[in-house]
């Protein structure tokens, strides 16, 4: 399956902010989305960084509660992993796995279409092998 079933699933909105958006704002943000990442753009297409729960928490680490009103673009991860909407599931888990990322912005021609986070991919394997389980057992009780 590919990524572009799971954002038709899920739906393609992205919470994004503004680079000059303050860590405060950005964390409301999350909070109030009930997500754990935003994308940081400045047009609403092309992807400047990301911020999530991680980067929020190694911020507070190292500046301490000042970074609340510090722009995410201080902040932000600029090495965004990306996937394409005709990336395959088990590539994005494999590219997840490695990279160690938990939110991957989907895009085309560099413009941001939907973002996919692990528990998406999580959901849909759940999904699939529950769907598997059901067809087998249907079988085996009812092999005529």
């Amino acid at each position: 399956m590919q990524v572009s079933v799971l954002l038709q699933s899920k739906g393609s909105e992205v919470v994004t902010v503004g680079p000059d958006t303050t860590m405060g704002e950005a964390i409301d943000a999350l909070a109030r989305h009930r997500i754990g990442a935003v994308v940081v753009t400045g047009d609403g297409h092309t992807i400047e960084g990301v911020v999530a729960e991680r980067d929020v928490v190694l911020s507070l680490s190292v500046l301490g509660p000042t970074v609340l009103s510090r722009p995410v673009s201080e902040v932000m991860n600029t090495d965004v992993v990306t996937c394409r909407p005709d990336t395959t599931i088990e590539h994005l888990m494999s590219t997840m796995t490695d990279r160690r990322v938990r939110h991957v912005p989907v895009t085309v021609d560099g413009h941001l279409v939907g973002l996919v986070s692990i528990g998406d991919v999580v959901k849909d394997r759940i999904s699939g092998l529950e769907f598997e389980a059901r067809v087998l057992h249907e079988y085996i009780s009812h092999p005529y």
